[in-house]
């Protein structure tokens, strides 16, 4: 089986929910819990290209660091991604990484599709 990694908030039931689907299918992943140890820049854009999205549509736009911050009009790509270095809750997720390939597991049908 490929190496599995999940970027994994367990007070997020959307997480929990891919985690829990990787465990039923027997897919022993590492968990990364991006909040406790935040990624560096160097880890954010090899993220992004694994996505292949940019900086803003990883962010959490809802969250109270984003309208803080006054990220809504700012579209460069190194001062998004060390906003989301300096503030890991601006990151979406879960994200699962398998192969070189990433996707955001919402809906969680991303996920079963990178799995397959």
């Amino acid at each position: 089986m490929a190496n599995v990694t999940i970027w994994h908030n367990p007070r997020c039931s959307k997480s929990r929910n891919s985690l829990a689907l990787l465990e039923e299918k027997g897919i022993e992943a590492e968990v990364v819990k991006y909040l406790d140890t935040p990624p560096t820049k160097e880890a954010l854009r090899t993220l992004l290209s694994q996505l292949g999205i940019s900086a803003k549509e990883l962010m959490r736009t809802k969250e109270d660091a984003y309208k803080v911050l006054g990220l809504k009009d700012v579209d460069d790509e190194e001062k998004l991604i060390a906003a989301m270095v300096e503030n890991p809750k601006l990151i979406e997720r879960p994200i699962v990484i398998k192969d070189g390939k990433a996707v955001i597991g919402r809906p969680i049908e991303n996920v079963i599709e990178l799995l397959d």
